[in-house]
């Protein structure tokens, strides 16, 4: 595999896992959360995020072609999940109003469900691992290198994480209210966009554009 091959799968990776946009999701799903666990909270999500990406690295394609599933189908799931998860950062209760309950938790539930998945181990992750190991043009050792690109990318997902929760302290609960349903926002439009995608690839809306 040469150098330009590792910088793709690099970028492809960085791309479909969004460590970016997982921060909007680390913060609201640790609203709740005391400080000193948002560490463990980050570790979680990238250790969890780690295991299916890395079980879909190894018999992912298996997977799909012993059932007849569809990659589309992915898109249209992860989509609409993501987007039922965006309704509820821009309509949901605001950090401020939950502080007002006094509701501080230490449950990490949350770093499995939203954050672990779909956020950082979304459909497109999951495709994408199977696409660049495809058994049938990779030998074991350019999987293995793919797998340790992945690894290097959750090592910055997770860095990242870190660094969200220094920003939620430096702007305050008024401003992670306000970032929240933002992100929400844009999440929605990351969603909708998957689904469409999703649409696309089954030829779905191919369909219902062609003339009748």
């Amino acid at each position: 595999m040469q150098w330009q091959d590792i910088v793709r799968e690099f970028v492809t990776l960085f791309v479909v896992i969004d460590p970016v946009g997982s921060i909007p999701v680390f913060m609201y799903a640790t609203a709740a959360i005391p400080a000193r666990l948002h560490r463990s909270f980050a570790l979680r999500a990238v250790l969890v995020a780690a295991i299916v990406l890395g079980v879909f690295l190894v018999g992912g394609q298996l997977l799909l072609e012993a059932i007849g599933l569809r990659l589309g189908t992915f898109q249209i799931a992860g989509g609409i999940v993501l987007f039922l998860f965006a309704l509820s950062m821009i309509f949901g209760e605001s950090k401020a109003d939950s502080e007002i309950k006094e509701a501080e938790t230490e449950d990490l539930s949350g770093a499995v469900f939203p954050l672990a998945i779909p956020s950082i181990a979304s459909p497109g992750a999951l495709l994408a691992i199977v696409i660049l190991t495809d058994n049938h043009a990779n030998a074991v050792a350019e999987q293995a290198l793919t797998g340790a690109v992945l690894a290097v990318v959750l090592l910055l997902t997770f860095v990242l994480l870190l660094m969200a929760g220094r920003i939620q302290r430096l702007i305050g609960h008024t401003g992670v209210s306000v970032v929240s349903r933002v992100m929400g926002l844009i999440l929605a439009t990351v969603a909708v966009d998957a689904v469409l995608e999703g649409l696309e690839q089954m030829g779905v809306l191919a369909l219902s554009a062609s003339p009748s």
